[in-house]
């Protein structure tokens, strides 16, 4: 656990540079606006250990994955999130001197990410050998209001000496991914105009041939006004920079405002990219840095009146959601149903970038709560569109008339993972995307998206665990065999109990569907039947066989439900046992020594727990939590959230408080050593679900919102903020009372500590 940032509510501030953490600190202080991102890399020249990343939004390469052990279904490719063009950079010289925070004496450094107003800055002091000391200031945004610009203000002033600053603005489309095979590159360039103070490139992908416009266009200062100079351009393949000389004297300052453009295909046609980039850029040079700034600032502002969480008395756990808050907000807007939320977002590349069930699991909430409905209705719509690739993804597993497989990894609806245990066997997946059309039906009343898109989902989940299921003779019960649970530290068990609860759960909310479907849209649903070859009888006859009679495995002694079977065989040691010195055990230990072990690497039995608590009592849930939270080594950034929820369900606010900040300051900290590769973005719906419904007790009941409060120990209050079906509602929490504002016109009813309230429009109610 890394412990170097300093704590302040709004500001992740770096104080003296620390260069062992400069990945960590790359991925921590990483921009994004929903379309475009990059890592906190330094716009000069760095030669130390760095990972430069840039990204756009839905732009992928298909990586080859076949390999000499393959087996049929196996994904024809990995789809990687692209190290896209690295329009930041401004390589700076003093009196010939490169400047490179590598080989100069630092004598003050500060990073500083503005999470309010959406800005990374910097500022430092450093010595040459020949000891000419300069300071450098920076700050740059990615617009959320424009989310094709990006724009820097980069500044050097000598401090002990008159000389010749040598500044030279690049973009750099000559990049290639961190883990690519053979150190091959995926970009191949196709256009360059390199004139004055303005350049662009452009360039496709193999294979994708997706087509990019990286842009910049600049102007200068000396001592805040504008200083003409003498450009010398440069360009090769993929390549263009602007070369220019300023003579400037001791405290002079040296001012580049750098505007940076970065389109798509997705967005623009091709034969207009180049010139949409241009148009764009130029608005945005003529509009200039302090406006762009000021509109951006505003944007942000009111993403934080719909998403803000405050906490009073505890600054490390105020930053650590604000944190999680500000990153999910940059990651996703909900504008394009195209996308979705990607594990590392705009920090890194690792997981290759793309979908997992993280989103429906973990994001999805903070989303409904936060955003307009359409936003978290984009995300399903993601889903809905993949239906055809997910029906031919269980197709290649053997699977017919029409069932559907969701991809474990995605980006275009294909499964592109292909680790056996994963791709064919974390099945449960299935299971969250019918739970997301519930828990999004069941948050905004729009029971209208089951006709026909929910439904049509459903169905084909529906059809998929209908024929995954085995019947036992031996047991008399349908079982589901060879499957790995949440916990992917056991691969290829039988019968485990979330897969097997969300089998037979799906199948029950889809039979919910029909009847909701033959009552308000009875002839779309017959249309939906004969266009999907859906014999009703038939098919739910099995259906309901399969509800009635599945097996779960289960401990008579303890009362509880068993992951899996066999799991008493292990040898059942509270992870507490384990040498601190081979945490994380995936870091550690062989994987036969993990898959032998009882140690859980994320809440599994736990997750059906969560989310179908309403079905079992608070006994129920305490005899799970004591027997699985000892054993679970939350090597999972997935892990602790859940664990928040339930501890405080069961009355243990100081659990509930500890495993909610480890979730909280997972990256800041970096808890499981893994920070440099990116952050844990869909980690970060986690931790907001953690406080709003772990610590703020918010359920959504029988159609109405429903809050049950803890305060933590040293906390004297907090408060956050819930959109709910037109209502926009601040609940604060201080000891002893709970204070409700409606900030809406909308009358709401509700549920405090169990106490029935009615607010109406712009009132306040304290319990």
């Amino acid at each position: 656990m890394k412990n170097y940032l300093i704590h302040d509510e709004w500001k992740i501030i770096e104080e003296g540079f620390h260069p062992e953490n400069n990945r960590i600190s790359e991925s921590i202080f990483s921009l994004g606006n929903g379309r475009k991102g990059g890592r906190g890399n330094f716009e000069e020249k760095y030669s130390g250990s760095t990972l430069p990343g840039n990204y756009i939004a839905g732009v992928y390469y298909p990586d080859k994955t076949r390999v000499g052990w393959w087996k049929n279904g196996y994904p024809e490719y990995f789809a990687k999130v692209l190290n896209a063009a690295n329009w930041i950079g401004i390589n700076v010289s003093v009196d010939g001197e490169e400047l490179d925070l590598a080989k100069m004496l630092i004598e003050s450094f500060r990073r500083e990410l503005n999470m309010q107003e959406g800005t990374l800055s910097r500022t430092f002091i450093a010595s040459f050998k020949n000891g000419k000391k300069v300071k450098v200031t920076s700050i740059r945004f990615l617009s959320i209001v424009t989310p094709e610009i990006g724009a820097i203000q980069y500044s050097v002033e000598p401090l002990n000496f008159d000389g010749k600053i040598k500044l030279t603005p690049f973009v750099d489309f000559d990049v290639q991914n961190e883990d690519s095979n053979y150190d091959e590159k995926f970009w191949v360039g196709e256009y360059i105009e390199n004139i004055g103070n303005e350049g662009y490139l452009t360039a496709h992908t193999k294979k994708t041939k997706f087509l990019a416009c990286s842009g910049m266009k600049y102007n200068v200062q000396l001592d805040g006004k504008e200083h003409a100079v003498q450009i010398a351009n440069n360009s090769r393949e993929k390549y263009i920079e602007s070369t220019f000389e300023i003579k400037a004297k001791q405290n002079q300052v040296v001012r580049l405002f750098k505007y940076g453009v970065n389109t798509s295909s997705e967005y623009f046609s091709k034969s207009k990219l180049a010139f949409e980039a241009k148009e764009i850029l130029n608005n945005a040079f003529e509009t200039g840095f302090d406006q762009l700034l000021k509109e951006h600032r505003a944007a942000w502002a009111v993403k934080w009146e719909n998403s803000d969480i405050q906490i009073e008395s505890d600054v490390a756990a105020q930053q650590g959601i604000r944190f999680n808050i500000f990153q999910l907000n940059q990651t996703y807007t909900g504008e394009d149903e195209r996308l979705n939320v990607g594990p590392k977002g705009f920090t890194g590349e690792k997981y290759g970038g793309t979908t997992y069930w993280d989103t429906e699991a973990y994001c999805l909430p903070f989303f409904l709560a936060t955003a307009p409905q359409k936003v978290s209705k984009n995300l399903l719509i993601y889903r809905y569109k993949h239906l055809q690739k997910a029906i031919e993804n269980a197709e290649k597993l053997g699977f017919k008339n029409g069932a559907a497989l969701y991809p474990m990894v995605t980006i275009n609806g294909e499964e592109c993972h292909n680790e056996w245990e994963i791709t064919f066997e974390e099945i449960h997946r299935n299971g969250a995307i019918a739970y997301a059309i519930y828990d999004y039906i069941r948050f905004t009343g729009d029971k209208e998206y089951l006709a026909p898109y929910g439904f049509e989902v459903l169905l084909a989940l529906s059809r998929f665990w209908s024929q995954r299921v085995n019947w036992s003779e031996h047991k008399n019960k349908y079982v589901l065999l060879g499957v790995t649970g949440p916990n992917e530290y056991e691969n290829n068990v039988n019968n485990n109990f979330h897969t097997s609860n969300m089998a037979v759960w799906t199948l029950k909310y889809t039979l919910e569907a029909i009847q909701y479907l033959k009552e308000s849209h009875k002839d779309l649903y017959y249309k939906l039947c004969a266009e999907n070859g859906f014999n009703e009888e038939d098919e739910t006859n099995k259906w309901d066989d399969i509800i009635a009679n599945m097996y779960y495995a289960w401990d008579n002694e303890r009362k509880i439900f068993l992951q899996q079977d066999g799991f008493l065989d292990k040898e059942l040691l509270p992870a507490s046992q384990i040498n601190p010195a081979e945490r994380p055990i995936s870091q550690h230990w062989s994987w036969d020594r993990i898959l032998r072990s009882p140690y859980i690497k994320q809440a599994d039995v736990l997750q059906s727990l969560y989310w179908f608590e309403e079905k079992y009592d608070k006994e129920f849930i305490e005899r799970h939590f004591d027997f699985y939270e000892p054993i679970t080594v939350h090597e999972s950034s997935l892990s602790s959230c859940v664990h928040t929820v339930l501890a405080a369900k069961i009355g243990r606010p100081e659990k509930a408080y500890e495993m909610y900040l480890r979730t909280a300051r997972l990256d800041l900290d970096d808890y499981n050593s893994d920070t440099e590769d990116g952050l844990h973005i869909t980690s970060m719906g986690g931790t907001w679900l953690a406080f709003v419904i772990g610590l703020g007790g918010m359920r959504v009941l029988k159609d109405q919102l429903h809050f049950d409060p803890i305060l933590p120990k040293g906390w004297s209050a907090y408060s956050f903020k819930i959109n709910f079906r037109g209502a926009h509602l601040k609940i604060k929490v201080s000891d002893n009372k709970v204070r409700i504002s409606n900030l809406s016109d909308e009358k709401i009813n509700l549920s405090v500590n169990d106490k029935s309230i009615t607010l109406i429009g712009h009132s306040i109610e304290v319990i």
